[in-house]
């Protein structure tokens, strides 16, 4: 991928990840130096191959000063995805999970205020709302949250807004809700639904539904987020706002399975399991002020989201058995 350089330099951070590296490809359709900082220990090297040329690496650790003092020196803008992103893994390993989470973005922040960048994007969570009845939610309701990664991600809010007012260094929280598309990782055992789904059915093999399947979700594709985090680095009311990143749709589990195995062609039927600690039963957004700050909207369907990550994952592991 090549664009002429707008002469404007961004850090991305988990730039190696799923979400990071198509943020790392939206910056470079838009003419922006780029720069990663990721250690590979979630992110793979993979996700930068087509754009490995056009950008620059530096591979380490978020929570090691001089590695992030480097990686900020000279940027205008910074987009903090790198995180630890499984609600499973931070009940199981909550000190380790804040150290990275809550202390990595800490450490972003102030090299970032230090080396005089003008605004930072971080990746937020809808896991903060936690499992309040009141849908759609809307950014003013209090956060609730139900395991130690939403809790981690809301600090991440939280001393975002106190670098804004403290120091004056812009930023904003795009809080994402169920992102998936094109190399999000199916093999982990903390892997999110979709690409879990779509790789059983490519296997042949019956999907784990944990719960009754009714539970809901704001499922949003990766290049909607993406786009959403370049709008934020220029919209002039954002600064020092959380704002919701989404689909602004409701899709049951037993609903996305259902479209699944139409975009397959899979009669295939899941099983069910016992719901997982940590998560919230029903998710949607409300995209007001996404539309009213960023001028945000939505612009793939579920559908359409689907088939392209379908196709993604069927050159890499063959089309559907069974």
């Amino acid at each position: 991928m090549s664009a002429r350089s707008s002469g404007r330099r961004a850090l991305v951070t988990g730039g190696a990840g799923f979400i990071g590296g198509h943020v790392v490809e939206h910056l470079l359709a838009a003419g922006w130096e780029v720069r990663v900082l990721d250690d590979l220990s979630t992110g793979r090297a993979e996700n930068l191959a087509d754009v490995r040329n056009c950008v620059e690496l530096i591979e380490g650790d978020v929570r090691d000063p001089a590695t992030v003092a480097r990686a900020v020196a000279g940027v205008e803008a910074v987009f903090h995805q790198a995180a630890i992103p499984s609600v499973p893994r931070s009940v199981e390993e909550p000190l380790y999970t804040n150290d990275v989470n809550v202390g990595g973005t800490l450490q972003l922040l102030e090299a970032a205020r230090r080396a005089g960048a003008r605004r930072v994007v971080f990746a937020a969570s809808s896991s903060a709302y936690g499992d309040t009845e009141v849908l759609p939610k809307i950014e003013t309701l209090p956060a609730t949250p139900l395991s130690p990664y939403a809790l981690q991600k809301y600090a991440g809010e939280l001393y975002c807004h106190q670098y804004t007012v403290l120091f004056g260094l812009e930023t904003v929280a795009l809080r994402y809700f169920n992102i998936y598309g094109p190399r999000q990782d199916p093999a982990s055992d903390y892997a999110a639904v979709i690409p879990r789904f779509v790789r059983a059915a490519l296997s042949g093999e019956r999907p784990t539904v944990y719960g009754d399947g009714e539970q809901t979700r704001d499922f949003t594709f990766v290049g909607d987020a993406a786009r959403a985090n370049l709008l934020a680095a220029d919209a002039e009311r954002a600064p020092g706002s959380v704002i919701n990143v989404a689909s602004g749709r409701r899709t049951s589990l037993n609903q996305l399975w259902a479209g699944i195995r139409r975009t397959l062609g899979s009669d295939l039927e899941p099983r069910y399991a016992p719901p997982r600690p940590g998560d919230v039963r029903d998710s949607l957004a409300d995209l007001g002020r996404a539309r009213e700050l960023l001028g945000y909207e939505p612009s793939v369907s579920l559908d359409e989201g689907l088939r392209e990550t379908v196709e993604h994952f069927a050159k890499i592991f063959g089309p559907a058995r069974g």
